[in-house]
């Protein structure tokens, strides 16, 4: 039944493989990694995605293709905290009994609810631990305030992200910054674990330099479009956005913002009315995943401001190396995990230190001079493929698999 040669990894994602998060930053890892490990995969679906019978048939047989052996449990969400505890307790019994008949020897858990079991299964069988923080989720919270900094649960997760540094076998970031952080912790100058930096990687097959329509110049006649991917609230503000669009447009007459985004519009026409922008120059559209990187195609320059705070050293965007692997240079804000480093010290975007009026109209003026230079497209391709490449990342995880299997 199973091969003593690979790896055989117990993978557990609280983010369900029906999402798009799920789909881009779980499945496309899990299924390259499947050729060459033994992976069983544990995630939590919401109710409504699990209902559209097609897509989830279609999933299924995905990942059986694939040779992924998938457990999916019920998301629960009312009474949230309650619901939680539910799941973990569904979840762990469940990870117990496959952790003893498919012969687990490590346990991957994406972000802190798995990693409580994934801790379990270390404790009671001697598993070894991989801890995939994907941020400071604890003090995210706090900043976006969701809970309180002086709050009970702020304090448990807070406990509980100690107990897993301290005892994961590997603990993975997706910054440098972040990684720099947690050294200076007093609790790990005893003990520092194995850090491995893997930012959330981007298909390169998938998002290319290819252009949808017609290519647009800073100086030509034809359209310059400013592109802002996501959402427009929690992790990110919005409202510098439409100054800096408002800055482009004063600058060039033909300048346009294409939105690509799910969240309600209700804030985005309220922001349009403030200050004063047509309508007409504005389109905002919600599309499937697979179709970003077409939309993504149309833009001549990508756009995001990361609310920041102690999470954001731990935070890497997504939208950055979806952006620059399409051959489009950014502009961004500073005090996001490693978004200056890569922007600034490659040039291939632009970051802007403060939300004022003047570094506003400056960022802008030097986003469009780097936007006309010849070489920029090729230059933000080579980076997303030195930094976010997922074939990069699926070798980087196979490495760990590979490190710990042998220890094991």
């Amino acid at each position: 039944m199973f091969d003593n040669k690979n790896p055989r990894v117990l993978y557990i994602s609280y983010d369900g493989m029906l999402e798009p998060l799920g789909q881009s930053q779980v499945l496309q890892y899990l299924k390259r990694l499947a050729s060459s490990c033994c992976i069983t995969l544990v995630s939590y679906e919401k109710p409504a995605d699990w209902s559209d019978a097609p897509r989830r048939d279609a999933l299924i047989t995905e990942v059986r293709s694939a040779g992924i052996y998938w457990v999916p449990l019920k998301y629960h969400k009312k009474l949230s905290a309650l619901a939680t505890v539910y799941d973990l307790f569904v979840g762990f019994v469940v990870c117990t009994f496959l952790a003893v008949t498919r012969r687990i020897k490590i346990v991957h858990a994406r972000s802190y609810v798995p990693s409580v079991m994934a801790l379990g299964l270390k404790n009671i069988f001697g598993i070894r631990f991989i801890f995939d923080m994907r941020g400071f989720w604890a003090d995210e919270r706090v900043e976006r305030g969701i809970w309180g900094a002086n709050s009970k649960i702020y304090s448990v997760v807070k406990w509980l992200e100690r107990r897993f540094l301290l005892n994961a076998d590997v603990v993975i970031s997706l910054t440098h910054a972040g990684v720099a952080v947690m050294r200076r912790f007093p609790y790990l100058k005893e003990r520092v674990p194995i850090f491995e930096v893997i930012p959330t990687c981007t298909n390169l097959e998938t998002f290319s330099s290819v252009r949808s329509g017609v290519s647009a110049t800073v100086n030509g006649d034809s359209e310059f479009v400013l592109g802002y991917v996501g959402s427009v609230d929690t992790a990110y503000i919005f409202e510098p956005v439409i100054r800096c669009f408002k800055i482009l447009r004063g600058l060039l007459d033909n300048a346009r913002l294409l939105v690509i985004t799910r969240s309600s519009s209700e804030c985005l026409n309220t922001l349009l009315k403030e200050y004063a922008i047509p309508e007409c120059c504005v389109e905002v559209k919600a599309v499937c995943h697979d179709r970003v990187a077409e939309e993504i195609g149309r833009m001549d320059a990508g756009i995001f401001f990361v609310k920041t705070g102690f999470s954001a050293s731990a935070s890497a965007p997504t939208k950055l190396g979806e952006f620059l692997a399409c051959g489009v240079p950014c502009l961004g804000n500073s005090g996001v995990g490693d978004v200056e480093s890569i922007l600034e010290g490659e040039r291939v975007g632009i970051i802007l230190h403060e939300f004022s009026s003047d570094a506003e109209v400056e960022a802008v003026s030097r986003l469009l001079g780097l936007c006309s230079e010849a070489e920029i497209k090729n230059r933000c391709v080579e980076v997303a493929s030195r930094y976010f490449s997922l074939a990069q990342g699926v070798k980087s995880y196979g490495r760990i698999y590979d490190s710990l299997g042998r220890r094991g």
